[in-house]
This record gives C-alpha cells, structure tokens and sequence, in this order.
C-alpha cells in the first residue's frame, strides 16, 4: 500500500506549505529527531587533528553545532569508523580514538551534547535541551575478530555493531565485495548471538542480502540498517532488497534511509561508477522521499527512520547538503500526506523502541557469563 493512502494520511493535493510546518512541529514534539550514522569523528581525525575547539561555529564539513540546531537534531549515533583498510591493533586503536573524541565533544560542549547509552537517556538529553551522543561501531574489523574488544567497547557505551564495511570480514559477507562465507560463518552466528547478549544492535548496513537474512534468522532482538537505502527504488548494492525490508515487520527492527547520492539516484550511481567528464546528475530531496516512501510502504511504518551518513562522503542531494536539511524532509513526506505520528515514527520514535527493547540486556550483558571467550 502506498504512503500517501495509508490510514492516519490526507491527500497530498490539499496540504499547504503551512499544513506541513504544522506536522512537522507537532512530529519533533512527539519524538526527538534521531540520525543513524554521522561521520563527523572522522572527519575530525582526517582534518582537524580530533580537535574539537571551534565546532560551534560555520565549518566547511556537513555537521556543526549551529545546523544540528537548525536540524533539530535530537539525538546522533555517532559513528565508530576507520577504514577496513586497517587491520588488527591499529583498527582498535582507531575506535577507541572515535569513541574518546565523542567523548570529549560532550565535555567541551556540555550545554550541546549529553552522552547517552539508552533510550532513557536519549529522553534525558531532550529534556535538558541537549543533542544526545549515541555511539555506533563500523565495521566489525574494528574489534580484530575478539570478543573481548566487543565487550570493551560496549562498557565504553557502544550501542550498534555494523556487521562488515566494504570488505568481508572473517565471519561475514559484505555487499560490495566478493562473498566467500555464504552469509555468516558459524563464528559469526556466535557474534550475532553474543550482541543480542549484550544488547548491542545488530546493525545491517553494508552486508550482503545472504547475511541479512542469516543475522535475521538468529537474532533474538530488533537489527537496524544505520543507513541505507531501498534497492527496489535504486538497484545499489549498498541498498536493501525488498525481501530483506518485509524481515523486518516480523524482527521489529528498523531501516534508517540514508542521503548517499548513488544510493538514492541509479542516474548518479552510474556517473559515480563511471565516465565522470560530464556534470553529476542531480540528486533530490524528493528522491530520498521516495526511498523513505518505498520503505514504508514495504516494512511498515514501525520500521523506517533516517540515517543521513553526514561527512561519510562528498556530496549529497539539494537541501539535504548538511546536518539542517532534516525539516525539510520531514516537510516534503508531509506535503505528500504523512500526518504528524507518522513523521514522529520516522524521526526517531520507531529507533528509540528498538533502544528501549535492547536497553536490559545492554545494562547487563556485560556482567554476565558467555561462551564466546576467543
């Protein structure tokens, strides 16, 4: 069914531009906004050194303190990432230096941002009329294939694992690379039950559909995809097929659509991946609607949100060029009839469920025994 006639919707035609305002503000008083996937500790490393001195004011990069203001922005999971590129201590040691520069944004900008662990906490944040700091670890090359690293990382307040980033791992498939597991290896189905464990989210993003449906076969919590977008819009190999998506009515999980332009536009992906002489072909913000729309109408409105991938690459679609392109959004599914709930869902709602359903088992895993030692 498509979005624009579902139950709670009005028809697009008879929605004005103040209408829509009018959702969108009631939406961001429903439920904080919350993004899956900013890369901005990386920028930081590549360019700034991990400084964290004069964020507050205008950047060249997607993300800073006024336009995540502007954004409404009310909770970020900040990503963990270095490239897969690197291997064994020298991947450690660059999550860890992630996960410190998190920590020091909140402390040299605490009337900004808060530092959260759980869906409490991400309430907490908002009330104080703060950004809450959620951490996310990309690639499971970070953890040099130890469980012991997994754990640390999550007593450091790690909340989502990305499975793989654009290579295999030892334990799983990634979408763009060669497969060799099949999906999961019987170590990884041991990695997937050992996040369940200790309520870290098994984020999907980047992995190939055979290890999609095999981490969903075996979880026994909610998996999100931090950002990606709906290969049944734009056939990517970064994107979700729609037999993955109709998983995740049944998981409870959560696709978070991201702005990447050759995720959005087969038309740029296709510039991207080729001759690029000519200009780049243009990339909307109604294109990114569209995924959105795709996805709803797919998985259910219980089980979208957004997941920009800010500062994880050059370009992005008009009016979604930095981290203050959000309402917009928000304002275009609105013009196409999605009433307040629905955009409350899409902003953070529904990922703020799949927090608080993992928020026991994060509290406790870490403490308690498990088979998974090597």
């Amino acid at each position: 069914m498509n979005a624009r006639s579902t139950p709670g919707s009005i028809p697009a035609h008879s929605v004005s531009s103040a209408e829509a305002q009018a959702a969108v503000d009631a939406a961001l008083e429903l439920a904080p906004l919350i993004d899956g996937h900013n890369d901005w500790a990386w920028e930081c490393r590549e360019n700034r050194g991990y400084s964290v001195e004069g964020l507050d004011g205008a950047l060249e990069t997607d993300t800073d303190i006024d336009r995540l203001r502007a954004g409404r922005v009310g909770g970020q999971f900040w990503s963990v990432y270095v490239e897969d590129t690197l291997e064994g201590a020298a991947a450690v040691q660059g999550a860890l230096e992630q996960i410190d520069w998190v920590y020091r944004l909140a402390a040299r900008y605490p009337d900004t941002f808060a530092i959260a662990t759980s869906a409490a906490g991400v309430e907490a944040a908002r009330a104080g009329g703060r950004i809450a700091s959620l951490l996310g670890a990309e690639g499971a090359h970070c953890l040099n294939d130890s469980p012991g690293v997994l754990r640390m990382l999550a007593r450091l307040g790690v909340r989502y694992l990305t499975l793989t980033h654009v290579h295999n791992t030892s334990w799983a498939d990634s979408g763009t690379d060669e497969p060799v597991h099949g999906g999961l290896t019987a170590r990884g189905v041991e990695y997937i039950r050992e996040l369940n464990r200790l309520g870290l989210l098994v984020d999907l993003s980047h992995v190939s559909p055979a290890t999609a449906h095999a981490a969903l076969d075996v979880t026994s919590a909610p998996v999100i995809f931090s950002h990606s977008c709906c290969h049944g819009v734009t056939p990517h190999p970064r994107n979700v097929p729609d037999d993955v998506l109709a998983r995740l009515a049944g998981n409870d999980g959560v696709l978070m659509v991201t702005f990447v332009p050759q995720f959005v536009s087969a038309e740029y992906a296709a510039w991207f991946d080729g001759d690029q002489s000519g200009p780049a072909p243009r990339v909307t913000l109604a294109q990114v609607a569209d995924h959105v729309e795709h996805a709803r109408a797919v998985a259910g409105i219980r089980h979208i949100g957004l997941g920009g991938d800010f500062d994880g690459t050059d370009e992005f679609p008009e009016q979604l060029e930095g981290v203050d392109g959000y309402p917009a959004l928000l304002a275009e599914l609105a013009g196409r009839g999605w009433n307040a709930a629905a955009l409350a869902a899409l902003a953070g709602a529904n990922v703020l469920r799949v927090l608080r359903a993992t928020d026991a088992a994060f509290a406790g895993g870490a403490s308690t025994t498990t088979a998974l030692t090597v």
